[in-house]
């Protein structure tokens, strides 16, 4: 079925997002991208950090750069995910990834987005939608992304341009057993979101498996097909 035919009124569908795409993270995405196609996840939306570490990403991993454009041609979606995806003025290394935008005023804002999309643009992607980290939205953060995307995305909702259509998203950071019964209660949308670490833990993998079984007859979408 084509991406046009899955927006049709009654389809059944799934999108999967692959959270925190970056040059420290690349190699395992690319395994999580092959394992979905395996499970037959043919589009996937991909959420890319700009700027991890204040370095564009693209001059770190050249490859992930071109892995994108390859993704990308083959029917994936490549998104904006933050921008250096942790609070400035985290200590050291630490990651700070569950409030980036707090404390940011309108232009500061705005600076950190526009920086991030051009990061992306220079590596050949042009993002339609955005995700902040850990879905953590400031109302500066939201006006700016409702006027400069097509599409941005919270736990609960899709966001576009004409509509906002409602469908929780399911973590594999909770329960393995809240993800079967969420996968299991889900409506016409199935949205799941992956994130590198996962993988590390076999049960979350497992539970995964079952969902992916379980919506054999969903049809792949991505965050962009919806909008």
């Amino acid at each position: 079925m084509t991406a046009a035919g899955a927006n049709g009124r009654g389809a059944r569908r799934i999108a999967v997002a692959i959270h925190d795409v970056e040059p420290a993270t690349f190699e395992r995405c690319a395994l999580i991208r092959d394992w979905l196609g395996d499970h037959g996840i043919d589009r996937a939306t991909l959420l890319v950090i700009p700027a991890p570490d204040l370095h564009p990403f693209f001059q770190r991993r050249p490859d992930l750069a071109a892995w994108l454009l390859d993704c990308r041609d083959r029917g994936d979606a490549v998104a904006q995910h933050g921008f250096q995806h942790r609070r400035a003025g985290a200590v050291g290394r630490r990651r700070r990834d569950e409030a980036e935008f707090t404390g940011l005023d309108a232009e500061a804002t705005r600076a950190s987005i526009v920086a991030g999309r051009r990061m992306l643009s220079l590596a050949g992607v042009e993002p339609r939608g955005f995700v902040a980290p850990a879905y953590a939205y400031t109302p500066a953060l939201r006006r700016e992304l409702s006027a400069d995307f097509d599409w941005w995305a919270t736990l609960l909702r899709l966001v576009g341009r004409e509509r906002a259509s409602l469908a929780p998203a399911l973590s594999l950071r909770r329960s393995p057993l809240a993800v079967r019964a969420g996968a299991f209660a889900a409506g016409g949308l199935l949205r799941l979101d992956l994130h590198p670490a996962d993988f590390d833990r076999p049960r979350r993998v497992r539970a995964l498996e079952s969902v992916l079984r379980g919506a054999a007859q969903r049809t792949a979408v991505t965050y962009d097909d919806l909008c």
